[in-house]
């Protein structure tokens, strides 16, 4: 067999097996982004072998450093590594389809939730939304506010976020953390250096940060001189996508002040699409497309679905590509570090903020919201029960607050 057709039949054995290793993670990957990691881990490392457990390490610190979907960016650069461009395009599709799929059947048929039952059902989704956001806060300030500088910088941000209750004020918190942790996190220890074995030309990790940057900086100005609904809709997830340090639980104060305070989705939409997000498997970024199809006007369903999936995580898959041939020399300099543990602070206190409002204001209405709320809290903390069965278990407490 010739030697081209050899290295196309290898090539395309490798598409195939990135798409059935990632499907199965796609459909049984519960539990959020750094559940989402070990699955990897024992799946394609452990188990398959696709790259070593150092080179793992590597990455994942490269993806919990730069904005975006961690377990995604993940996800895009093992498929990456094993089958070039298209492996990392399938990987990130088998991986998240599945929940796609799903949340778009839940948004299709929300509407048929009526009467005392369906509406006890999308307010225990509020509910579990409580319990959700409040063990993020609480998972995410023990890991990245664990001093009193790092605290103060997100009391910082919850103040700004308050105060500024709009998109404005969340970039300029992050903006701010970042300023404040090149002063106050310059003395953190350094992370320890390695090496990444997941290579790109600079020349296109140069074009893949030019395009971030031009986007970032050119959709708003596009959106505020069109009249168009779609450039207006694909600059607000791409913005959100941008600027999600810390993991996905960050999008969903981004995503409101983009889609509820302009009124293109409901706060019970919302909160109840928040709900269900977590009983589905793979991304959380996969909300975006179930904010797609709800969103009013058009576009929506699943074209608008489709604008809000690709804007969400296009940012965050550019900026990784961008990173990924200069990441061995940018994590040995000290104030990038800084910087980026002041900014992780500051989404600690965005996402406390938006703990109070949007999500706790919408949801808890009565003391036995409340009681509700905690018993998720406390399954989710103490018990470790799987997210899916809060979510359900929730779902039909909501249901039986309805009938008292």
């Amino acid at each position: 067999m010739p030697l081209q057709k050899t290295l196309r039949v290898r090539k395309n054995q490798n598409w195939e097996e990135i798409f059935s290793a990632f499907l199965k993670l796609g459909l049984t990957s519960f539990g959020g982004p750094i559940a989402h990691l070990g699955y990897f881990r024992d799946e394609l490392v452990t188990r398959r072998r696709w790259m070593s457990e150092t080179a793992y390490a590597d990455l994942v610190a490269l993806c919990q450093f730069v904005p975006g979907p961690a377990s995604s960016q993940v996800g895009f650069a093992l498929g990456l590594s094993r089958g070039g461009f298209v492996g990392a395009m399938i990987a990130w599709a088998a991986f998240t389809l599945p929940s796609v799929l799903f949340l778009l059947v839940f948004a299709s048929s929300a509407f048929a939730l009526g009467g005392p039952l369906g509406q006890g059902f999308i307010h225990g989704l509020k509910l579990v939304a409580v319990a959700v956001v409040a063990q993020a806060v609480w998972g995410m300030a023990r890991n990245l506010c664990p001093d009193r500088e790092r605290a103060s910088i997100a009391v910082g941000a919850v103040l700004m976020a308050v105060f500024l209750p709009t998109t404005l004020g969340q970039i300029g918190a992050i903006i701010s953390g970042t300023i404040c942790g090149l002063w106050f996190c310059k003395n953190l220890p350094l992370a320890n250096a390695g090496h990444l074995s997941v290579r790109l030309p600079k020349t296109i990790a140069v074009f893949a940060l030019l395009s971030f940057f031009i986007l970032l900086i050119a959709l708003p100005f596009i959106a505020a001189t069109s009249s168009s609904q779609t450039v207006a809709l694909f600059e607000a997830f791409y913005r959100a996508g941008a600027l999600v340090f810390g993991g996905g639980h960050v999008v969903l104060p981004l995503l409101e002040a983009s889609v509820v305070e302009t009124g293109w989705v409901n706060a019970d939409s919302f909160l109840a699409g928040y709900g269900v997000v977590q009983a589905v498997p793979g991304p959380l970024f996969t909300f975006a497309a179930y904010l797609g199809a709800v969103v009013a006007p058009e576009p929506n369903g699943i074209l608008g679905a489709i604008i809000c999936l690709i804007a969400i995580f296009l940012p965050g898959m550019l900026l990784l590509a961008g990173v990924l041939p200069f990441w061995d020399d940018l994590r040995k300099i000290r104030g990038a570090q800084a910087g980026m543990a002041g900014a992780n602070a500051a989404v600690v206190g965005i996402l406390a903020s938006a703990l109070y409002h949007p999500v706790w204001t919408g949801a808890i209405l009565a003391p036995p919201d409340f009681a509700v709320a905690l018993a998720a809290f406390t399954l989710l903390i103490a018990w470790k029960v799987s997210p899916w069965k809060v979510v359900l278990l929730t779902a039909l407490a909501g249901m039986g607050l309805s009938l008292l």
